[in-house]
């Protein structure tokens, strides 16, 4: 008999510090940016951006970190697997996601590369432009994976983004293996439509053999199995997982997990305007991943991960500013 979870959810991803700050489109001009896009940059220019940002709100980030804040934030008990270095934004990481609720214990890395971090210029016409160092964050190994983390959680939950390196796809695999030796799912984010366009193939095997729910936007399921049509990708993936939730902006999502099949309305936003859609489809997974874990059916998730996903678009950031456990009270259509 296999001994019950400790845990809900513990996520492995990109340990990723957000420095948001507001200036002007004559800053992006300065320091070469193209508004609203997210740009990959090297330690230097990390560096020399840092350094010019006025004042600024810094927070522990990262798809699957700000998925493990939103389940501890509806309740739920989950961990975080990711690199940081032994620098100012590591210590600044660690302490703000545990203050977050969610358990983080890797020890900071002594040397390699410094702690990641993602730049946020904010406008103001609200345009969000990234520019995103990743630094210690890709260093992570199978050598990372705490085994009793990943033995006492209900989910494994794997971020996308991290596929791009060799030592994480290690990480993910050595993860998925001890999951399932002890009886747990495996659930994976698609993250982005350009990640699938580079790793389609592995991305696939990973599906087929490894994931038990996966979560993935209209652009991402589509591209994975190279489709025009939504409706052709659903079919494609209903075969491949035990569940999928595929969200679709303001048209709501579509769980389907074998021949059952839930289309959930999107969630009304708070004060009735988008702000920022950042970070929409990590606490869509957040709502779901703890409706799941408590037993809730499938609708039921979908309903969840809708309410919470509009809750932070309608604000500025990834995390909710607000408690989000007053969305567990009615109505959530228990």
């Amino acid at each position: 008999m296999r001994p019950t979870p400790t845990l809900d959810v513990v996520g492995i991803g990109n340990a990723l510090v957000d420095v948001l700050a507001h200036d002007d489109d004559a800053f992006l001009a300065a320091h070469g940016m193209t508004k609203g896009t997210m740009a990959l940059v090297d330690a230097a220019t990390a560096e020399r951006i840092y350094a010019a940002m006025g004042p600024a709100v810094e927070a522990s980030g990262g798809s699957a970190a700000n998925t493990m804040a939103g389940v501890a934030g509806l309740g739920g008990r989950v961990a975080f697997i990711g690199r940081v270095r032994d620098d100012q934004l590591g210590a600044l990481y660690a302490h703000d996601l545990r203050a977050a609720g969610v358990h983080f214990e890797i020890p900071p890395a002594p040397d390699g590369a410094p702690t990641g971090r993602c730049l946020i210029v904010v406008t103001p016409d609200a345009q969000r432009t990234m520019n995103t160092y990743l630094g210690a964050s890709v260093e992570l190994d199978a050598d990372d994976v705490d085994e009793e983390l990943v033995a006492a959680a209900q989910v494994t939950y794997l971020e996308g983004y991290l596929w791009d390196a060799d030592g994480a796809r290690d990480a993910f695999r050595r993860a998925a293996q001890v999951a399932h030796a002890h009886g747990r799912r495996v659930a994976l984010t698609l993250s982005d439509p350009f990640v699938v366009e580079r790793h389609r193939d592995t991305f696939l095997e990973l599906i087929d053999g490894e994931v038990d729910l996966l979560f993935a936007n209209e652009q991402e399921i589509r591209s994975l199995y190279e489709v025009e049509d939504f409706d052709a990708a659903l079919q494609r993936v209903r075969h491949h997982c035990e569940v999928a939730a595929l969200t679709r902006s303001e048209k709501g999502s579509v769980i389907v997990a074998g021949d059952e099949v839930h289309v959930v309305d999107a969630a009304p936003v708070p004060g009735g305007r988008v702000v920022d859609t950042t970070g929409a489809g990590d606490l869509y997974a957040a709502g779901f991943l703890f409706g799941w874990c408590r037993g809730d059916d499938l609708g039921r998730c979908g309903r969840l991960g809708a309410l919470a996903a509009a809750e932070v678009i309608g604000q500025l950031g990834a995390r909710p500013e607000t408690s989000l456990r007053r969305l567990l009270a009615p109505p959530d259509g228990r």
